[in-house]
């Protein structure tokens, strides 16, 4: 289902779903489709935007402008993904939320199994102290570890997923930069949270765990699909927010020059690099596919100015941007008879709203559009007629096509960088699994965009948070242990 046969068939049938009567305004479908073409971008726009990427990206890796670059390139200090020989028991750590997590995985002949267990951080500890917090996780991998009987185990490895925003200095150094989800605990910002980790290990003294290394949720989106896909060298989540990460040469992290040399540690010569794309026109470089929509949902966002890539894209974002369409339509007399007052509160659409638009639209052959206009009815638009739900779901489609298509843009842009033969992209987040057609327009427009010789497979990764946070442990693990044995010989 390509772009044209999809959003521009909706344009052209709308004449056969409905009654004359229902269309008696024919230049209202018009006038929508002509406010709406906003969003319809061109291969050759997207190359455009692919190179603006691209330089946005190199400034980022260059140390002269990393500061200022906006999209941040970040060193994960990952230098392979899973080769099949990992082995052994090992712990993670994944904090992101209100709700963190405990797991155990145990790797044994190519097979991965997982216990795990869901912990509450409480608003007080939230909003408390450093130390509090860190005693807290502390606490609860204590229980973790006596109820599954590992307090007299040798130290496990430990993978700790903090999805944070954090200056990374190695792989078990990570400082947090700020805050974020709600979270304000003092004395943790521009501290190292491994440090404090193992701090709050230390003070309790009935447990011993070795952190082997610290990451973020994408780095280990593509180490769990890698383990299934040894070819899997890009992550990428598109869910409420949206990142990518992928296998970059180290010679070309220019910021980190001088700290590694792999001929001389013998590792290998790339290292997982995480993108923070999501931040990838704050300076600019991408205005000229915004529009004037995409600028009202900015303005009242907490970070105006800020991910506006991201939020073109994500789950967080792209209801709000539907529903600024729909009240610019209602506000112009062309849609719920001009009765603007209920679409006009924000954040009154979520994106869930369009994935079941966009699914009733799919699914209901006698195009009656009973879930839209139940939708519809329960946001308070009083007045809605067919005609009405048919309009919604082709702006829903627009804007959703929209952002897989530049998606699609920036994962074609990191394949032709790599220019490896053939490369599993793994994807994870809500939008991608849920949403009824994302997926597939995903996945033809990377199609349209990549260069010929180049090929690909999109593989969904499954929780990355947690499995993924375990898989780095094991093969820092296993790269360690490689490394002392070539020491020895």
């Amino acid at each position: 289902m390509v772009f044209d046969t999809y959003v521009d068939a909706l344009s052209q049938n709308f004449n056969n779903l409905f009654s004359d009567k229902a269309f008696s305004d024919i230049n209202t479908v018009d006038k929508i489709h002509e406010i709406c073409q906003c969003f319809k971008l061109s291969d050759d726009t997207l190359k455009r935007l692919m190179d603006a990427m691209l330089v946005s990206m190199d400034k980022g890796l260059d140390p002269a402008t990393a500061k200022t670059a906006a999209v941040k390139m970040l060193p994960s200090y990952v230098r392979s993904v899973p080769n099949g020989t990992e082995q052994g028991d090992f712990l993670a750590l994944d904090l992101g939320g209100t709700n963190f997590r405990v797991l155990l995985i145990r790797l044994v002949g190519g097979e991965c199994k997982m216990e795990g267990k869901i912990f509450r951080v409480p608003d007080r500890i939230m909003k408390g102290t450093g130390a509090q917090l860190f005693d807290h996780i502390a606490q609860c991998l204590a229980d973790f570890m006596k109820d599954h009987d590992l307090m007299d185990r040798e130290k496990l490895p430990l993978g700790f997923t903090f999805s944070f925003p954090c200056k990374q200095e190695g792989l078990t150094c990570a400082k947090l930069v700020n805050w974020t989800k709600g979270f304000n605990a003092s004395g943790v910002e521009g501290e190292d949270v491994v440090q404090l980790l193992r701090e709050a290990c230390h003070r309790r003294k009935d447990i011993d765990i070795d952190v082997v290394a610290v990451l973020n949720d994408t780095t280990g989106t593509l180490m769990a699909c890698a383990y299934l896909e040894n070819s899997c060298q890009i992550g990428v989540i598109v869910g409420t927010g949206s990142n990518a990460c992928y296998m970059e040469k180290i010679e070309r992290i220019k910021k980190i020059e001088g700290e590694i040399d792999h001929k001389v540690d013998g590792l290998p010569d790339e290292m997982i690099v995480n993108t923070e794309w999501g931040g990838f026109g704050d300076d600019g470089a991408m205005d000229f596919i915004r529009t004037k929509f995409d600028e009202a949902v900015d303005v009242i966002t907490i970070n105006p100015g800020r991910q506006l890539y991201e939020k073109m894209i994500s789950g967080m974002y792209m209801g709000e941007v539907v529903r600024v369409v729909l009240e610019h339509l209602a506000r112009e007399n062309l849609l719920f008879d001009g009765d603007y007052e209920a679409i006009s509160e924000p954040h009154s659409f979520p994106t869930k709203f369009v994935s079941e638009i966009e699914r009733d639209l799919i699914e209901d052959d006698e195009k009656n559009f009973s879930k839209t206009m139940t939708i519809l009815e329960e946001i308070g638009i009083e007045t809605v007629s067919p005609a009405d739900c048919a309009n919604v779901a082709y702006v829903c489609s627009v804007v959703s096509t929209r952002a897989a298509h530049i998606s699609a843009a920036g994962i074609a842009m990191l394949l032709n960088r790599m220019r490896k033969p053939f490369v599993t992209v793994g994807v994870d987040g809500s939008v991608y699994r849920f949403h009824p057609t994302f997926s597939k327009l995903l996945d033809e427009k990377i199609d349209d965009l990549v260069e010929g010789n180049l090929e690909y497979q999109l593989m969904l990764s499954e929780d990355g948070s947690g499995r993924g946070a375990a898989l780095v442990a094991a093969v820092a693990t296993r790269m360690a242990h490689e490394k002392a044995a070539k020491a020895q010989s």
